[in-house]
């Protein structure tokens, strides 16, 4: 799929200076006109109401088949003009319009637009729509953009035997020969990127909440997975806090919540018809970890209702009004109405983790972003904008007050309800709740990039106090320098022995850190711990450095910290150092292989788990990760299963970890054997995911091969055991079928979106990192022209999923830089430079765990 209209800010900003949009009428036919579910197109008309400047000029927006025929205010117009790029030119407007476009829609198997999914068990059809950033055109002719909301009304004809759910509540449905029309009510005043279309055969389960009708749908061969109870259950304790936190009632009527195949994203927060990847439907067992993160995105959509529908940023340089919103509000949410109450220690090891990466890029961004056009935003949904200003956020709550601030966003909502808003005026109702002036707040916080390093410097005299003790911040980098205000604590944590027993914190000071240099007199004369943590509590958003002692208590002694917060927040400290090529890679390696056991928190585990594989992977020096390092970890990590309570969280992700690892015989040998049930481990049940999983150890090392994967396709004739075989497949390690795989990503324009993600993830191996060798220069060569035929959502899977981060020397970053300085769309070249800029980190850890 081609590149679709690159609409800028400009061209938006002038286009809704001209219109005002009221209303729109939509309907559609999905069906062969005999009752069958359509095959590649659909036809779609619509009728858009809209005031405008008499005599001015603009254009409406449409991507599909063909435009058939558009008539304003009665007069037929000429759409021999109209061009996917350009859409179709609307000349002479009056003051009060009516514009109809009858079109042919084409179905797309992308995650864009209306894609459209035939389920491999049973042949069934189904159909959802994805809009955001802007492919609502891909469905209706449109003004789309976000700040020219409007009510919607639509009608649709679909096969007899589907539902149909749109963002209105069903008004009726009728039948239409072999098929049926669903008309539906029409909704409050919205975006266009936030509507919505979800078709199919879907199993659905109905609940009421509070006046709220509350649906679940998913495709009917996945429906004996599903668990009702408990998403139901966290849907309503969603619905339960926010409506007493923001105390304004949800907006939209009914609230559906649809489970849909091959999405791109996590979730999408379409009012009342929210749309979710079907992962989430558990058809194997996971661990609690991945249920607390499927309640984090149920509450983080349901946010948006509030940060996002209700109330829109004007344009996408605001786009941190949604998501960071939504980020800090569904955390607030877990930790208040949910069982997920430590779900504060979860955002610092993932969500922060994240952010200190993105934030560390030369692509890194203010939170409040300078968006020029669409194709910039589509590669701005990433850690500054979900989690970096979801940690602003949770520290201006403790600024301003949590009240205050809430009373502030009760304000914001009102004031700006079915309309749009811009950052001033969010600013504003928070400094008029609170009585501070935030301009300084928003200055330091929001319009700059990078992140401040946080020490503490101290000096202790002989009997072990300290004498001196004060906090040390380093300049925001990469950016300006700039010192910020952070409210942070410092905590001293100690046990009754010397060195051992648990690790408690035994004083804690807080206080603001201004400039360069803050003293903390409170500390003077007291004893020096086994280890001080700078930023305890997690208060601010910055990057701590553990000083010598501390960082070898953390080393020695992390399973002794008994809270999972401070220990969470060491775990992060050390990963950073070793990222930043402070502390050596294989010094992270052995506080993983020993912390790892006594973590009873299954997300801090998981999270340690990936960095322990980049550690030895990436960070070691080469040589000692061929010869010592990997048997190491392999090592380690079947300890770490067999030793793991039967049954336990800890086991399942430990074996998953060890299934992604390069491994020797003895591992292997396990594996198969766990695997085949002829030497089980106890309390592992290998399921059909977990199947896979294994399986993919085994082929990636040479153990299995084709045969084993088509017999396990064969068992699994599912739509989840295509996409497992096709990631399988991918890891065949034969230079053919690495060849393969390579050029079917880069030249198959029609491959399924989901095709391609499970193809991709199983392309990367680090047992196979000679065989990859051959792919540095052909990925330079192809991926501009890859850019240039696929849309952006879809290129830039292949740009980030194929970069050769196998090959970390200094000849391929320089290969990077020569093709950076060529002519390349600055949105692909921003994905290649941040690409380029992890091999630069990753050389420099190398270098320095050789040293």
């Amino acid at each position: 799929m081609s590149q679709p209209p690159n609409l800028t800010r400009d061209q938006a900003r002038e286009r809704a200076s001209v219109i005002r949009t009221h209303s729109y009428r939509i309907t559609l036919d999905l069906t062969d006109g005999f009752g069958n579910p359509g095959e590649t197109t659909f036809t779609t008309s619509v009728a858009i109401r809209f005031d405008a400047e008499p005599g001015a000029t603009t254009f409406v927006d449409f991507v599909g088949d063909r435009l058939e025929s558009a008539t304003l205010n009665g007069e037929l117009l000429d759409v021999s003009g109209w061009t996917t790029e350009g859409g179709l030119a609307l000349p002479s407007l009056a003051a009060s319009n009516e514009l109809v476009v009858d079109a042919i829609g084409r179905y797309t198997n992308t995650g864009e637009g209306l894609h459209r999914f035939v389920d491999p068990v049973d042949g069934a059809v189904y159909l959802y729509s994805q809009f955001e950033t802007a492919d609502a055109k891909r469905m209706y002719a449109a003004f789309d953009q976000p700040d020219l909301k409007a009510t919607f009304t639509m009608t649709v004809t679909a096969p007899s035997t589907w539902q149909v759910v749109t963002n209105g509540a069903t008004a009726s449905v009728t039948p239409a020969g072999p098929a049926n029309t669903h008309t539906f009510l029409t909704t409050a005043r919205m975006s266009p990127y936030v509507t919505a279309l979800i078709a199919g055969p879907y199993s659905v389960v109905r609940r009421t909440h509070d006046g709220i009708d509350l649906g679940l749908y998913c495709r009917s061969s996945l429906a004996e997975y599903l668990d009702p109870d408990e998403l139901f259950e966290q849907t309503i304790q969603g619905f339960d806090f926010f409506h007493a936190a923001f105390d304004v009632r949800y907006p939209f009527g009914k609230y559906d919540q649809i489970f849909v195949p091959e999405f791109n994203a996590g979730a999408m927060e379409n009012a009342g018809a929210v749309t979710f990847r079907e992962d989430f439907v558990f058809r194997s067992r996971v661990t609690r970890y991945l249920r607390e993160r499927r309640c984090e995105t149920i509450l983080h959509e349901m946010a948006h209702m509030w940060f996002g529908d209700l109330v829109t940023m004007r344009w996408w340089d605001d786009l941190w009004l949604n998501e960071s919103f939504a980020t800090w509000a569904s955390v607030v949410a877990q930790v208040s109405a949910t069982e997920f109450t430590s779900s504060w220690t979860t955002f610092a090891n993932i969500e922060k983790s994240w952010a200190y990466v993105q934030d560390q890029l030369p692509s890194t961004h203010p939170i409040a972003s300078d968006m020029v056009d669409l194709q910039a935003v589509e590669v701005n949904f990433d850690g500054i904008t979900y989690a970096k200003g979801a940690s602003v956020l949770k520290q201006l709550a403790a600024y301003v007050g949590y009240d205050a601030f809430l009373t502030g966003l009760r304000a914001y909502f009102r004031a700006h309800a079915f309309g749009n808003a811009e950052l001033a005026d969010l600013l504003s109702a928070l400094e008029e709740a609170s009585g501070r002036d935030l301009s300084d707040w928003s200055a330091q916080w929001l319009l700059t990039t990078g992140l401040n390093g946080l020490s503490a410097d101290f000096q202790v005299d002989g009997d072990g106090a300290f004498t001196s003790f004060a906090l040390v911040q380093t300049g925001a980098t990469p950016g300006a320098g700039e010192f910020r205000t952070h409210r942070l604590a410092v905590g001293l944590y100690d046990s009754e022995g010397a060195d051992t027993g648990p690790l408690v914190r035994v004083n804690r000071v807080e206080l603001d850190v201004t400039g360069a240099r803050t003293d903390v007199p409170e500390l003077v004369g007291v004893r020096r711990p086994s280890l001080v943590l700078v930023n305890d509590d997690d208060l601010t958003y910055g990057k701590v450095r553990l000083d010598d002692r501390s960082l070898a208590t953390a080393i020695a002694r992390i399973g002794d910290i008994t809270d999972s917060l401070p220990r969470t927040l060491i775990w992060s400290a050390t990963w950073e150092m070793t990222r930043d090529a402070i502390t050596r890679a294989r010094d992270f390696v052995t506080l993983a292989l020993r912390g790892l056991p006594a973590e009873d928190e299954i997300g801090v585990v998981q999270r340690v788990l990936s960095q322990l594989s980049l550690a030895v992977g990436s960070y070691a020096d080469p040589a000692w990760a061929d010869a010592v390092g990997w048997a190491t970890v392999a090592a380690g990590l079947h300890e770490l299963v067999t030793a793991a309570e039967p049954g336990s969280d800890l086991q399942l992700a430990g074996v998953n970890a060890l299934s992604a690892a390069r491994l020797g015989p003895d591992q292997l040998t396990a594996i198969q054997g766990w695997r085949d049930r002829s030497t089980p481990l106890d309390g592992l049940t290998v399921d059909t995911d977990l199947s896979w999983t294994m399986l993919g150890a085994l082929v990636a090392h040479g153990w299995r091969s084709e045969d084993d994967i088509a017999a396990a396709a064969a068992a699994d004739a599912t739509a989840s055991g295509d996409r497992r075989a096709a990631l399988v497949r991918a890891l065949i390690p034969t230079p053919e079928s690495k060849q393969a795989v390579f050029d079917r990503l880069i030249h198959d324009d029609t491959m399924a979106n989901a095709f391609q993600d499970a193809t991709i993830s199983g392309f990367v191996h680090p047992a196979q990192r000679e065989l990859l060798v051959p792919f540095t220069d052909q990925y330079f060569a192809a991926v501009g022209e890859v850019w240039k035929r696929r849309s952006s959502e879809v290129g830039q899977k292949v740009a980030v999923g194929l970069f050769p981060r196998w090959s970390i020397n200094q000849e391929t970053i320089d290969q990077a830089l020569a093709w950076e300085a060529g002519d390349h769309p600055s949105a692909l070249r921003r994905l290649v430079s941040e690409g380029r800029a992890g091999l630069q980190r990753a050389l420099a850890a190398q270098q320095t765990d050789r040293d």
